[in-house]
């Protein structure tokens, strides 16, 4: 719908519902504020919004870009050999009292 604003585009997200009583379909309409952290799009795109944590009051909602978010939303996952390392210094602190309980 708008582009106004810096880094958000206003989408808006239509659906058709039956009335509950004349049994016709009505389209009903919602707005949402989402990041576009590029200003990439413009009004008249049809866009894709994927929710995430919240980025300021109203934007709760990210664009994605061919399935992908165009931000990064969330910290980028930890490497494999920084999760195993805790695991392994756990296992080794389970281990020690075992270990010297025997021994004495």
């Amino acid at each position: 719908m708008s582009d106004a604003c810096d880094k958000t585009v206003i989408v808006r997200v239509e659906r058709r519902v039956m009335h509950p009583v004349y049994k016709k379909f009505i389209t009903r309409s919602k707005k949402y504020a989402a990041h576009d952290e590029e200003n990439v799009f413009k009004t008249g795109q049809q866009v894709r919004i994927e929710e995430c944590r919240p980025l300021s009051r109203r934007k709760r909602w990210i664009v994605l870009r061919d399935g992908v978010a165009v931000a990064a939303s969330a910290p980028p996952p930890p490497a494999e050999e920084a999760v195993e390392k805790p695991a392994a210094a756990r296992r080794a602190r389970r281990a020690k009292p075992a270990a010297a309980a025997a021994q004495e």
